[in-house]
Order: C-alpha cells, then sequence, then structure tokens
C-alpha cells in the first residue's frame, strides 16, 4: 500500500490548514454533477429534438452514481495521495466527456454510457475533498471548510449552468464539450494548495513478508476505523440524523411547479429559481461560517432545520399571493443553503479522524444523506398533487419539525463523545 493522505488523533494540528481550498476541490464535480447533469443536460437533450420523457430518464439514470458512489470511492483511500487521486478523477472525468460531447447525441446509448462513467469518475473527487477534510485537526476550519465545499459546489454549479446554456446557442456540441472539460480537469489544479498531510502507511519491511505485515496492519487500522465510526451507540444518532427529513432541500424541485398556485409569471419564476436561488444558497452556505465552532455541528444543524421548516410555514399557512411566494423562496432557499454546508459538518463529525479509511467512510455517511432527498421529493410532490400547493409545504414543515425537534432534544442532552476512528 503507497502512501495516503491521513492523520491520527495523536498527531499535532496542521498550523495551516486552508479550508477555503475545498470550496475549488469541489469545483469539477460541481460543474459536472450541479452544471450539467442537474441543469443543462435537460435543456441541451431537448434542444437536439430528444423527447422530454426520454431526457428526463438519461438524467435520472446520470444521477445514480451519487446514491451508489460508495461502492468504488475505498479506492481513493488507496495507492497514492487523496489529492493526486483527485486531480486523476477529474482529469479522466473531462476525457470522457469530452467523448461523450464528440458523440452525434447526447442521448445515443454510447454517450449516455460515456456520461455515466464520468459521473463516476467525478464521484471519486468528492470521495477525495471528503478524506481530505476529515484530516483537517481544528474544529473551526472542519467548519469552514464544509462551509467553503457547499458553497464552492452551488457556485462553480451555476456558473457551469449558465456558461453552457448560452454557449449552446452559438457553437456545436463539440466544441462546448471541450469547454466542459475544461471546467472540469482545470480547477482539480486547486489540490496542489491543499493542506500537507502525513503518510501514515510504510512498508513494514521489504519483500513478500513486509507487504503481508503491511497488508495485514492496514486492514487492522480499517476495521479499527470502521468499528470507531459506526460499531457504537453514538452512531445511531448521527445515522438518524442522515435518513431524517429535515434539510432535505427537495421544496427547491417543487417551488417552480407552485408558482402558478400563487400567480407568479415565468419570468418570475425562472429568476427567483435560477440565479436568484444559486444566489441565496452560496450565501447561506457561506454565513455557516459565522457560526462559533462551540456550537455542535449537529446542534447547529438540527436548529437550522427548525429555522428552514419555518421558513416553508410561510407558504403553508400564508395566503396565495405573489409576496408570499417570494419571501417564502428566498428565505427558504438562504436558509436551505445554511443547512447544506452544516451538513456536511455533522458529516465530519460522524466521520472523526479520516486515518486509512476516511473517504470510504465519508462516501458511506454522504450517501445517506440522499435517502431523505427522495422521499421527500415523492411526498411533497405527491401531497402537492393530491391537495394542492399549501399541502406540499405543510407536509414538509410537519416533518422536518418533528424529526429535528427529536433529534435536536436527544443532542442538547448529551455531550459530545470522543470517535476514536
Amino acid at each position: 500500500m503507497g502512501e495516503v493522505e491521513g492523520a491520527t488523533a495523536t498527531l499535532p494540528a496542521a498550523p495551516h490548514e486552508r479550508p477555503w481550498v475545498f470550496g475549488l476541490l469541489i469545483a469539477p464535480m460541481a460543474v459536472l454533477s450541479n452544471g450539467l447533469v442537474g441543469g443543462a443536460l435537460f435543456y441541451l437533450l431537448l434542444k437536439q429534438g430528444v423527447d422530454a420523457g426520454r431526457a428526463a430518464g438519461i438524467v435520472a439514470f446520470l444521477n445514480l452514481p451519487q446514491t451508489i458512489y460508495f461502492l468504488w470511492s475505498p479506492i481513493t483511500d488507496f495507492w497514492i495521495r487523496r489529492r493526486t487521486w483527485l486531480m486523476v478523477a477529474a482529469t479522466a472525468a473531462a476525457a470522457v466527456m469530452l467523448t461523450a460531447f464528440h458523440q452525434s447525441s447526447l442521448a445515443s446509448p454510447w454517450a449516455v454510457g460515456l456520461m455515466f462513467l464520468s459521473a463516476c469518475f467525478g464521484q471519486l473527487i468528492v470521495a477525495g475533498s471528503g478524506g481530505m477534510m476529515g484530516t483537517l485537526a481544528i474544529e473551526v476550519d472542519r467548519r469552514r471548510a464544509s462551509s467553503f465545499y457547499q458553497g464552492g459546489s452551488l457556485a462553480f454549479g451555476a456558473l457551469a449552468l449558465s456558461v453552457l446554456v448560452v454557449l449552446a446557442e452559438k457553437l456545436q456540441l463539440g466544441v462546448l464539450g471541450w469547454i466542459m472539460a475544461a471546467m472540469i480537469a482545470l480547477p482539480s489544479l486547486a489540490a496542489l494548495a491543499a493542506p500537507e498531510q502525513r503518510t501514515i502507511t510504510a512498508m513494514e519491511g521489504r519483500g513478500l513478508d513486509g507487504l503481508l505485515k503491511t497488508i495485514k496492519k492496514t486492514w487492522t487500522q480499517i476495521k479499527h476505523e470502521f468499528k470507531g465510526t459506526f460499531f457504537r451507540w453514538e452512531a445511531i444518532p448521527y445515522t438518524l440524523i442522515m435518513l431524517f427529513p429535515m434539510c432535505s432541500g427537495s421544496m427547491i424541485q417543487i417551488l417552480p411547479g407552485l408558482a402558478t398556485d400563487y400567480h407568479i409569471s415565468g419570468g418570475q419564476v425562472a429568476w427567483i429559481n435560477g440565479v436568484g436561488a444559486a444566489l441565496l444558497n452560496i450565501a447561506g452556505a457561506l454565513a455557516v461560517a459565522l457560526i462559533p465552532a462551540r456550537v455542535r455541528a449537529p446542534v447547529a444543524y438540527l436548529t437550522m432545520g427548525l429555522v428552514n421548516a419555518a421558513t416553508l410555514a410561510v407558504l403553508w399557512l400564508g395566503p396565495l399571493k405573489p409576496m408570499v411566494y417570494f419571501a417564502g423562496a428566498v428565505l427558504f432557499l438562504f436558509t436551505i443553503g445554511a443547512c447544506y454546508a452544516l451538513f456536511t459538518a455533522v458529516v465530519l463529525e460522524f466521520l472523526g479522524s479520516s486515518g486509512k479509511s476516511g473517504s470510504s467512510r465519508y462516501s458511506i455517511i454522504n450517501s445517506l444523506g440522499n435517502v431523505p432527498v427522495a422521499y421527500m421529493a415523492w411526498i411533497d410532490g405527491s401531497c402537492a398533487g393530491k391537495w394542492g400547493a399549501r399541502a406540499a409545504s405543510g407536509a414538509d414543515v410537519v416533518l422536518s419539525t418533528v424529526g429535528a425537534s427529536i433529534l435536536l432534544a436527544y443532542f442538547l442532552s448529551r455531550r459530545k463523545a470522543t470517535n476514536p476512528a
């Protein structure tokens, strides 16, 4: 096993952890996921004459890797440094995406397969970034890194979406592919500015005997780290945080569809749920850096979850008027940005120290967080379809408030436990 970045609980805190760099490290994946797959791809497919149903199916398929990436993300814990994995993954994702954009149609099976492979490479960027964040030793830097990480993801995703949509009217698909590849690959060079981290795995002697001893030592350490993170009583409430409905952000997908009930014009919908939403999300994520580090991440997250639910109560209980929609949407979009940043902070507290398996454990925990996004989108959408616009907000408010209140009461009654991982 080659050199890997990591840190143990006994290592001294790094003097220059540079938490701001994580806002750049996530940029390649933000461009790929938020900018293309979750943003411009549907537009590009429709522009090529693809049926809307077929286009929606392709987008849904390409979102699958973010749920199952824990299956291959452990590779970023081995052989080379995590920041090297990040640059390799970004370069591979860019090259594969470039090939996809040079196909005759983005809806062709070959193009879809290439984009899926690119998305799989992209998830190694998430795993590598998470593993590196887990090595930060100073709590305030962890909180700041979470804020920059989510802020950078939202900002670069919105920027990529705008660039792709605007240039799609002027450039051929192949040229757009070169621009897309550059936006994925170039930001990964920021990994060279990642904080210097210590190697924790070295060969235990030479030859086959040394290799076997190294594998045994590494495996023992990984088992210890997984046990320290997941197989302890304190892991149960953290797991419930990942799975409970608060802060899911599913209403982001529902808000545009509710606008007509509040008598909002198409242009206003596009603004508040497009550029406006991105700016509000980014502002909320960055505002989290102002929360004192002495406030535990789960407490801050769950409290923000209650605040976020209260903003949806404006849409639930208010009259169906434009100003109510604008007020509720603006407050919701700002607070959900803060929720995203605090979610990452909770993941890092659950993770503990990265050690040898930080990227693997981060990927598992982060994947759990996608579960409520899926089921709350279904619940909110179903309620809106059966009982109208207010019902979607009401269902989200009730479920989020109940879930956040139960867990907040628990964490307020407990002291922070030390994670031995």
